[in-house]
Formats: structure tokens, C-alpha cells, sequence
């Protein structure tokens, strides 16, 4: 007779309520038979479905706001989010890839117009350390990233992890030999320095010297085609934004940064050439050059004008090719200081 009656939907409240239970019971039961842990298993699989269909939609229906909003204060009240990032390694990939996407839809959920998950983080940054150090398992570093990369949506998790100096691990994330952790720890990377500007422009002020020391050697510098690429790359979106121009002034004025800009401009890749350029423009702009400045510019005068002369956008670009008859401009009037 059982079979002939539906059971009743969970609301989800009690969706995410019997996830939390089935979390926990993944956490603590190592010893539990294997049938009973299957089960377990299989039932929490359904749930972080379930999660998945009430926030995103189905092929039938698209999401409803309260029931989302029931859904995202149900799973802060207790630590689901704790528990769900601790238990990711014990689910299979397709959990893992929903319990991803969960995160990140949460982040965005308003209750009472406060994002309530950069609340509940604020209390729990221990959360972060651990999807920061996800990148050295190499089976959940794609996952955690990619949880990482949607809590840095929030300023406060920016700002800790440049703080604490979670930061300073991406240098060597961004040159794991698996290029796909290295691609998605580089994507981290990126959004951390350009998202939000302010938090940018203060870590920069503060931290120029140890910052530039390690983006110059360990990136702009490495053997590694791909990560020089992206690095200079970043490097002009940073300097470029006019909320960096303190930190931006002081980089331009240095003889080492030069160097290492001139030897990326004689970069067999076009694409990297063409980056360089955009931050050595700045150099070349730079009304208040410092002597050693000008005496290298002087020194490389004949070559930086042969160069320039035939260097060229493999597009129509009209403000590269105003940008390049200012620098040309700037270098041929340089005096000897």
C-alpha cells in the first residue's frame, strides 16, 4: 500500500535540515557498515540534488524567491557550509560539482537585502583557510577554488585573505605543474586584485615591496610562456585602473621594472609583447621619470624607436596606435639628465 501514496515534498527547510543530518552522519561515521553508509550516501546525493533544483530551477519550473530565501537562511542558521566543505572530498563528482554550484548561488541569495553568507563567513574565515590550501589536493582544488572565487564576491574575504597572507600561496599556486590547478589558481588570483579596487589599492600600498619582489621574479619572470602571459597581462589591468596610480607611480619609477618591461618587449609571442607594451607606455609617460630612468631609455633609445617603428596591432586599433606615437614621442625627446 506504501507505494501507491506519493510522500509529501520536503519544504526546504527541511531539505537543507536533512542534509545537515546526513552531513553529519558522513562526518563522524567512519566505522558504520558499508550497506548503511551507501545509504547514507545515496540519500545526501538526493538532498544536495534537491538544493540544487530549488535555487537554480528545473527543466520544469524556475526558482522561487522564498523558497530560496527559506533555503539560504535555513542553511547559515547552523554550519551546513562547514559541513558541506569538510565532507566534499567523501561525495562523488557529480556532488561535488552540485554542491559547488550551491555555494556559489548562495553567495548571491538576499535575505532582508543583506547577503547573509558574507555574514555568516565574516564568523567562520577558518572556511577560507581551508578552500585556500584546497589548491595543494589536487582532486579538490577545482572545487575549492572555484568556491573561493565566489566567496571573494564578498570584500571581507578579499580583504582577509590578502591580510592573513593567503595571498602569498598563489605565487606558488599559479606554478603548480598541473595546468589545470595552475589556470584556476591563476583565475583566483586575478579576481582577488582586481575586484575590489579599494581593498587593491590599500593591500598594494602596504605590501609594494615584498608584492612587486615576488609578481616580478616568480611570474613576469618565470620560464613558464602561459604564466608570463597572464602576468604582465594582469599587471596592465592593475596599473591601468586609476584607483592604483600611487602604486602605479612608484612601479614606473623603478630601473629593475623597466628591465624586466624591455625584455618582455622582445618577446617572440606577439600577445605578451603587445601586454608588455601597455605597461611599458607608463614608463615612457611618466612626467617625473627618475635619472636612471631616463639614462636606460637614453642607452636604448636607437633600439626602443626601431622596435616601435615596426611594431604593430595585428588589428585596427586606433588608441594602440595613438599610444605608441606618444611613446615614441616621449622616448626621441629624451635629454641626458
Amino acid at each position: 500500500m506504501k507505494g501507491l501514496f506519493k510522500s509529501k515534498p520536503r519544504t526546504p527547510v527541511e531539505v537543507v535540515r536533512h542534509a545537515h543530518e546526513l552531513l553529519i552522519f558522513i562526518d563522524r561515521n567512519q566505522e558504520v557498515r558499508e550497506n548503511k553508509r551507501e545509504e547514507k550516501i545515496a540519500d545526501l546525493y538526493r538532498s544536495i540534488r534537491d538544493m540544487k533544483s530549488i535555487l537554480y530551477g528545473n527543466s520544469e519550473s524556475e526558482p522561487i524567491s522564498d523558497a530560496c530565501v527559506q533555503l539560504t537562511q535555513e542553511f547559515f542558521r547552523e554550519n551546513t557550509l562547514r559541513l558541506l566543505i569538510i565532507c566534499l572530498p567523501k561525495l562523488n563528482l557529480e556532488a561535488r560539482k552540485d554542491a559547488t554550484q550551491i555555494v556559489a548561488n548562495l553567495q548571491r541569495q538576499q535575505v532582508h537585502s543583506r547577503l547573509i553568507a558574507s555574514d555568516y563567513i565574516e564568523k567562520n574565515f577558518n572556511l577560507i583557510d581551508i578552500l585556500v590550501d584546497g589548491y595543494n589536493n589536487t582532486d579538490m582544488a577545482l572545487h575549492y577554488g572555484a568556491m573561493l572565487r565566489d566567496c571573494i564576491r564578498h570584500q571581507s574575504v578579499a580583504r582577509y585573505v590578502m591580510e592573513v597572507g593567503h595571498i602569498n600561496k598563489f605565487f606558488d599556486y599559479i606554478q603548480l605543474p598541473n595546468f589545470d590547478i595552475a589556470a584556476d589558481a591563476a583565475a583566483t588570483f586575478k579576481e582577488l586584485m582586481t575586484r575590489h579596487k579599494s581593498t587593491v589599492a590599500e593591500f598594494l600600498s602596504k605590501n609594494y615591496d615584498w608584492f612587486f619582489m615576488e609578481y616580478n621574479s616568480k611570474l613576469l619572470e618565470s620560464t613558464n610562456y602561459i604564466t608570463r602571459r597572464q602576468a604582465v597581462k594582469l599587471l596592465g589591468d592593475i596599473m591601468l585602473d586609476r584607483t592604483n596610480s600611487t602604486v602605479m607611480v612608484r612601479y614606473v619609477s623603478s630601473k629593475d621594472n623597466l628591465r624586466i618591461l624591455m625584455n618582455l618587449l622582445r618577446e617572440s609571442s606577439k600577445s605578451i609583447q603587445m601586454e608588455a607594451f601597455h605597461v611599458f607606455k607608463l614608463f615612457a609617460a611618466n612626467q617625473n621619470k627618475p635619472g636612471d630612468i631616463i639614462n636606460i631609455l637614453i642607452t636604448n633609445r636607437s633600439k626602443l624607436l626601431r622596435f616601435l617603428a615596426d611594431f604593430n596591432s595585428d588589428k585596427e586599433d586606433e588608441q594602440f596606435e595613438e599610444d605608441k606615437v606618444q611613446v615614441i614621442k616621449e622616448i626621441a625627446s629624451l635629454d641626458a639628465s
